[in-house]
């Protein structure tokens, strides 16, 4: 497997550097200001020398930061590929994508799953990596909502899913979300380890809240894959890959 480094930025902002590409996930929290990637903040002079991908899932303020396009000055060649729902002006470096579509894009093929809440997902073949992003693609379990809500949910989460059996992904990024309470927080990841054969996952969607970790700790549903699931503790955490199952 080809080498690479995911730093984590933010809830579910990651900065994924491969062999010759730089690729930033639903960046949205540019503080504290001037702190750099080892605060979770993107400097892009520290980006030169490969070129860019910026991804954003979704137009939900947590995901997307028109602060993004203030990287164009620093990095040129930089390329942006944004869920169609984003309503961002139309450049020759921004392109849009909506769901069940592909598109090749600075050396990346890229290609797109609904969300069960707005926007796409996105599996990505770059570098000869495959990676997952799962924007907002969830079991949105939510406890108190109806009965035939959550059943709805775990269909349409399920559909998504099983479209990816037994694909291999080198890094992948799923919601754990803890305001789902337990046990539904698993229920997405749960379902994605077992469905797919990712080498390791990055929890993400978590805010500031990080007791989910300490929750996939003691969950023996995860027993078969938490191996293979990234802890985080703090903005700017760096993991080297590929990281041993």
């Amino acid at each position: 497997m080809p080498a690479y480094t995911v730093r984590y930025l933010y809830h579910s902002s990651f900065l994924l550097e491969t062999a010759s590409h730089y690729l930033i996930f639903d960046y949205y929290r540019n503080s504290p200001h001037g702190r750099g990637l080892n605060s979770g903040v993107i400097d892009p002079a520290a980006l030169t020398g490969k070129p860019v991908l910026v991804f954003a899932s979704h137009s939900h303020g947590d995901h997307y930061d028109p602060v993004i396009f203030r990287w164009r000055g620093q990095l040129p060649g930089i390329q942006y590929i944004l869920s169609s729902d984003i309503a961002a002006p139309a450049a020759a470096d921004t392109h849009f994508i909506g769901p069940d579509a592909s598109l090749q894009v600075g050396g990346a093929a890229v290609r797109t799953l609904p969300s069960t809440d707005l926007g796409v997902a996105f599996v990505i073949e770059v570098d000869g990596l495959r990676i997952y992003h799962a924007g907002d693609l969830n079991w949105w379990h939510w406890e108190g909502e109806p009965d035939s809500d959550n059943r709805d949910m775990a269909r349409a989460y399920c559909a998504q899913i099983d479209r990816l059996q037994g694909e291999h992904f080198d890094v992948a990024f799923v919601p754990l979300d803890p305001r789902l309470g337990r046990p539904g927080y698993l229920l997405g990841l749960d379902y994605f380890a077992a469905h797919t054969d990712a080498a390791v996952i990055f929890p993400m969607h978590f805010g500031s809240d990080r007791r989910v970790f300490d929750w996939l700790a003691q969950d023996r549903r995860a027993d078969d894959y938490r191996p293979r699931v990234a802890r985080i503790e703090h903005r700017g955490q760096q993991f080297s890959g590929p990281l041993s199952r």
